[in-house]
């Protein structure tokens, strides 16, 4: 079977935008009514419009980023930017969300529950490990992808914890859920075709089994979603002009879970069943995307080389460990409140370790630095009233009812090589209703448990992995 696709593969971040604000001379005014402006110091301090923190039903479309390379268009799949049927989705809430975002975190801690040791990680680039570490969950993000020839497009969820890409296929033999376009259907393209049980791809990571000679791989999830069915290669379209041929894929025939209307899902971890794996001679083990904030804003996605402004990146050391081959390992070495280091000590993250998770939404700090962040923050914003915390995750709330502009302190990530990346006020709190604004991290249950750096903390800005040259790097205002 074979032939072409000439779809633009595109992904489109959206985010809920938030104008950050000087303050103006009325501003000022304002805040010395309320005895604070002594305490205000710009450098070290977000601005904002109280309401540009509150949810959006407008997609705006980001001027800025992907200039360069193979550049996709990236959506939340809940947000106004979706072009998923909001009305046919059963549309999580925040605790439902939360609650989703647990499962994910206690599963990657599960795969993680090791003593990682500093020394264990390689920053220089490597050949990446034989073996795959298995996917941990669904992400937040869809791309519309073209698969097969003539080419299908679909939905899929994209997820740096993940590694196998898969959708769903016709004839679904077990079970398939409710998807937006029609299910893919293999016998209609002419470059399909079934992976052997006795291909060297049909790894003892991946199968489960086999019918009829074909591999059969099954994946569950930390959410307990799953897929099954059969290994198979077909052509992935990128881009009008760009695509990849015998692509590995999970062609599922058995899938359930918590996947919405998407098709199935795109792995970008480092194994070499995802697609920076597969794509290596191509990219050269190198993408980059910028999440939006929750205002309806685009973002991107882009393979190859740099989508937004390169000037602006700064790169610290990119990780890994060959027990956990998956995962994007960081290295933090502390954080910053208002201009005020915490002074963490460096084993707090050293000695387990930290990893970067597009999938994961809240960031989680080992339980004596979230203390330690929560406690400084709180004293900064000892102005603002305080409210009960919703059922979960977050425990440090302000009713911001009252104030059409507050000031948030501005919390920096202190990384290895010296770079620095100040969290955007978007990042900083979460909105839980039209009164209540929560902190948005989290503590682990204890010091030995690994940190990892959330989604909603890397909005707005890009996000670089340059995998092959062990760099990870970070360039500001990429997608407002």
């Amino acid at each position: 079977m074979g032939g072409s696709m000439a779809t633009s593969f595109s992904f489109i971040f959206f985010c809920y935008l938030v104008f950050p604000f000087l303050l103006s001379s009325d501003l000022a005014y304002a805040y010395e009514e309320r005895g604070i402006a002594g305490s205000i110091n710009l450098n070290y301090t977000h601005i904002v419009r109280t309401s540009s923190l509150l949810p959006s039903n407008v997609c705006r479309h980001s001027t800025r980023g992907h200039t360069n390379g193979r550049h996709l268009k990236v959506v939340n799949r809940h947000g106004p930017c979706s072009h998923l049927d909001q009305q046919k989705i059963q549309v999580p809430n925040l605790t439902q969300i939360l609650i989703q975002d647990r499962l994910r975190v206690n599963w990657i801690h599960s795969r993680l529950a090791v003593n990682l040791g500093h020394e264990s990680f390689q920053t220089s680039a490597t050949t990446l490990p034989a073996k795959s570490g298995r996917p941990i969950g669904t992400g937040n993000y869809v791309v519309i992808v073209g698969l097969g020839t003539p080419k299908e497009d679909l939905t899929l969820v994209f997820d740096t914890g993940s590694d196998l890409s898969w959708t769903q296929c016709k004839p679904c033999v077990g079970h398939c859920y409710d998807q937006q376009e029609p299910i893919f259907d293999p016998s209609s393209s002419s470059s399909y075709s079934n992976v052997s049980c006795f291909s060297a791809q049909c790894s003892q990571n991946i199968k489960i089994g086999c019918t009829s000679s074909t591999c059969v791989y099954g994946v569950r999830y930390g959410d307990q979603s799953e897929t099954q069915g059969f290994l198979a290669k077909e052509r992935l379209t990128l881009t009008s002009s760009d695509a990849l041929d015998g692509f590995l894929f999970g062609c599922g025939q058995y899938n359930d879970g918590l996947f919405g209307r998407t098709a199935g899902l795109l792995g970008l971890g480092r194994a070499p069943e995802s697609i920076v794996s597969q794509a290596a001679q191509k990219y050269g083990r190198f993408f980059s995307y910028c999440l939006p904030t929750l205002s309806g804003s685009t973002g991107f996605l882009s393979f190859g080389s740099s989508g937004g402004n390169s000037n602006s990146l700064k790169f610290t050391n990119l990780g890994q460990n060959a027990d956990h081959p998956s995962f994007y390992y960081i290295d933090i070495v502390d954080i910053s409140v208002g201009g005020q280091n915490l002074n963490l000590p460096p084993s707090l993250f050293s000695s387990q370790g930290s990893i970067i998770d597009s999938g994961t939404v809240i960031t989680r700090l080992p339980k004596t630095a979230y203390a330690a962040l929560r406690s400084a923050f709180q004293q900064q914003m000892s102005n603002y009233p305080t409210t009960s915390p919703p059922p979960q995750l977050f425990d440090t709330c302000y009713d911001l009812s009252g104030y059409s502009t507050v000031s948030i302190p501005k919390i920096t990530f202190l990384f290895g090589n010296n770079v620095n990346m100040d969290i955007v006020a978007e990042g900083i709190l979460r909105v839980v209703s039209a009164t209540q604004f929560c902190l948005a991290f989290a503590g682990n249950s204890d010091d030995n448990q690994i940190a990892i750096f959330g989604n909603y903390q890397q909005q707005k800005y890009e996000v670089v992995y340059d995998v092959a040259g062990g760099r990870l790097g970070f360039g500001a205002g990429a997608c407002d």
